[in-house]
């Protein structure tokens, strides 16, 4: 199955289970819309149900980018707080999760503005109505990472040891998608790339996050749309790889 199909697909199984990409979509709006009408009623007090769904939609948008709560708010007519608590409903129901900022200062991570994630990068294709890679290259790179992000939860969900999950970004604008990090403090930084081929520039995050962490980076991973693994050389002497998408799905144990 091509990369685009396996992203808008998600991982729910009433979607996948529906071969007709029209079906999957009517399917995940009218999940969308019982969520709306239903759950949230059942766990949460919401005096402006109406706006909800346009602050689904404005989350869908800022996908894989820092929580702005007061700029959320204002595109649906709330204050920063009501945006920040519809958020943490939205996390009760596992729709989306707030993704903190790795620092080797363990305290200040929880100072530092997280990005959200959907849960699933098949809810946020409707949420953001996408249908054409070719034309919505930026918005298929924010699916491809909702859809790793999704895939490396089940990863640590199902493995026997703790892992956790970040993300990297300094004050030189440095990044890197996914920080995974166990009990003892040794990470691996992942990045997220839809090209089929990869590039050093590729690389610049990773390296970055090995300096700042030479004690406890322990590889870097490019993953990308092809079908080998292969070496891109070593910083700090630890390796960096570039990796197929697939090797996500290729086996569940970490």
């Amino acid at each position: 199955m091509h990369l685009v199909d396996k992203v808008i697909r998600g991982g729910y199984p009433e979607a996948l289970s529906r071969e007709d990409n029209r079906r999957r979509k009517t399917w995940a709006k009218q999940y969308i819309d019982s969520l709306i009408l239903r759950d949230i009623k059942d766990i949460a007090s919401i005096d402006k149900l109406d706006q909800v769904p346009r602050l689904m939609r404005a989350l869908a948008q800022t996908a894989g980018q820092l929580c702005n709560y007061s700029q959320l708010g204002g595109q649906v007519g709330i204050d920063h707080k009501t945006a920040s608590k519809y958020i943490a409903i939205f996390e009760q129901m596992y729709l989306m999760q707030r993704l903190q900022s790795w620092s080797g200062n363990r305290l200040s991570r929880l100072v530092k503005t997280p990005k959200l994630q959907f849960n699933d990068s098949g809810l946020l294709s409707v949420l953001l109505d996408f249908s054409d890679p070719m034309r919505q290259r930026n918005l298929f790179g924010q699916l491809l990472e909702s859809y790793v992000f999704a895939e490396l939860r089940k990863q640590i969900t199902c493995s026997e040891d703790e892992y956790g999950l970040f993300y990297y970004r300094d004050k030189d604008q440095y990044e890197v998608d996914f920080v995974v990090e166990n009990a003892s403090g040794e990470i691996i930084g992942i990045e997220v790339t839809a090209a089929a081929s990869v590039s050093l520039s590729d690389l610049a995050g990773l390296k970055r996050l090995a300096s700042v962490a030479p004690q406890n980076f322990k590889a870097g991973i490019i993953l990308y749309d092809g079908t080998e693994t292969l070496p891109l050389g070593r910083v700090n002497d630890r390796p960096l790889w570039a990796m197929p998408i697939a090797t996500l799905t290729s086996s569940r144990k970490m």
